[in-house]
């Protein structure tokens, strides 16, 4: 009997002692190194990829933002403003969804399949706003330069970057919102477009909010 209490006690007390020193070595000491390797090699992107502007955070350059103006009454969604560069659908979870406006609640792509009747109809308000928003008295969009992520969401819904091809045909109407030349603004779009990541991965693309921040500091210069 008595044997038996020792060895169970042994036990426990063994038992006792690794958890002890696994929560100490994964709750505490793990997470201090990783951490502190991660602030010294990649403060950048273990802080959330902030961008800053005039001295303060203005985003994250891994989250899309709206552009749009304020909402007026009886309005159900908010006019863009298009004096910007603007990113992709909001569509999010769906136009019921908390997150159509970039809402940080929660994020998903629409779930509907190809040929549902809804998506195409979304797709095709979206390529025809595209084209008469970024028409302008000189210069004409034809609907066969939109681009695709011009009238669909991401599968997150959040997506902060943009395609050149879509960057590109909205320099006419965002140089003449803000008085500056078309060359001006070509220049910034292709000075904000990234290549391929490592040369072969993904798409090259425009980070809009970077792109905005640097049109508001030259429309600023003009």
């Amino acid at each position: 009997m008595n044997n038996s209490v020792s060895n169970t006690a042994r036990l426990l007390g063994a038992g006792l002692r690794a958890l002890l020193v696994l929560t100490l070595v994964t709750g505490a000491l793990y997470p201090l190194v990783v951490t502190g390797i991660a602030q010294g090699l990649f403060n950048d992107k273990a802080n959330g990829s902030e961008v800053k502007a005039d001295g303060r955070v203005v985003g994250s350059s891994l989250i899309g933002q709206a552009y749009n103006l304020p909402l007026k009454e009886g309005q159900e969604t908010p006019a863009p403003d298009l004096k910007w560069f603007q990113g992709r659908p909001q569509n999010g979870l769906g136009t019921n969804s908390v997150n159509t406006q970039y809402q940080l609640i929660l994020s998903g792509a629409t779930n509907r399949s190809g040929d549902n009747e809804e998506l195409i109809q979304w797709v095709k308000d979206a390529k025809a706003a595209v084209v008469k928003d970024n028409s302008t008295g000189t210069y004409k969009v034809k609907p066969s330069q939109v681009p695709a992520d011009a009238v669909t969401s991401s599968g997150s819904g959040l997506d902060p970057n943009i395609s050149p091809q879509y960057a590109d045909i909205q320099v006419h109407r965002v140089a003449e919102n803000n008085g500056l030349s078309t060359a001006q603004v070509q220049k910034l779009v292709d000075e904000h477009t990234e290549g391929r990541t490592l040369g072969f991965m993904g798409e090259p693309r425009v980070n809009v909010l970077e792109l905005n921040i640097a049109l508001k500091e030259l429309a600023a210069k003009s």
